[in-house]
């Protein structure tokens, strides 16, 4: 097995995901973490290989600006099973990043992008003091990965509430368990440029056409 390298960030719950999921922590299938390109209190951001070959178009160049523009078009809502699902659908998309958690993770999204490889995706992850500011924090985090003029998104974690780790993976006086990944529905406008990719059977921002023609805003500090 290859050599992981954890992000200290995210140890915590790649190991209870391991242990609910009852697959031994040697012999998993899961991306690892290959590179820290930034890590802090409140943002870290991590080059992630894939367990097979992915043939992603890494590495790839773009400017703080363009990462603006594309993080910016993102929204999502979680997905639910019939019949919350009627209910779910009602609700109007959150947007998926407020401009000042974009004014903090662009540049280093550059920098991530610029130092992954064909088989690595880029992993990002935005926290906030949670509702127990002493325990815990409030996560949204994720991978982008690129291939050809396509943008590929997934969310595993939209402010959800995730204890603080001590030494032991556990809270002092509430040792409850980090919340496995959940699901999300993105959608991103303007609708024309995101679309299903029907040869990776997933859905994906046709970026290269969607920067040629929009309007860059910069997030006011």
């Amino acid at each position: 097995m290859p050599h992981v390298v954890y992000s200290k960030f995210w140890t915590g719950l790649t190991l209870i995901a391991l242990v609910v999921s009852g697959s031994p922590v040697g012999c998993a299938r899961l991306p690892y973490t290959t590179k820290t390109v930034y890590e802090s209190k409140f943002v870290d951001v991590t080059l992630q290989r894939e367990t097979s070959p992915a043939g992603y178009s890494h590495p790839a160049q773009f400017t703080a600006d363009q990462v603006t523009a594309i993080l910016q078009g993102f929204s999502l809502r979680e997905q639910q099973r019939l019949p919350l699902r009627w209910f779910a659908e009602e609700q109007p998309p959150q947007r998926l990043l407020r401009d000042d958690e974009i004014m903090r993770v662009a540049a280093f999204l550059v920098d991530a992008f610029e130092k992954a490889g064909p088989d690595e995706r880029v992993h990002f992850a935005l926290a906030a003091p949670g509702k127990n500011r002493a325990d815990t924090k409030t996560v949204t985090d994720g991978w982008m990965a690129i291939r050809g003029s396509k943008l590929y998104m997934t969310i595993e974690h939209f402010h959800a509430e995730i204890p603080m780790r001590r030494s032991d993976n556990y809270f002092p006086n509430n040792p409850q368990m980090a919340p496995l990944p959940g699901s999300f529905l993105l959608s991103f406008e303007p609708g024309r440029f995101w679309g299903a990719d029907r040869q990776q059977e997933v859905w994906a921002l046709d970026y290269e056409a969607y920067l040629k023609s929009a309007t860059i805003t910069r997030p006011v500090p």
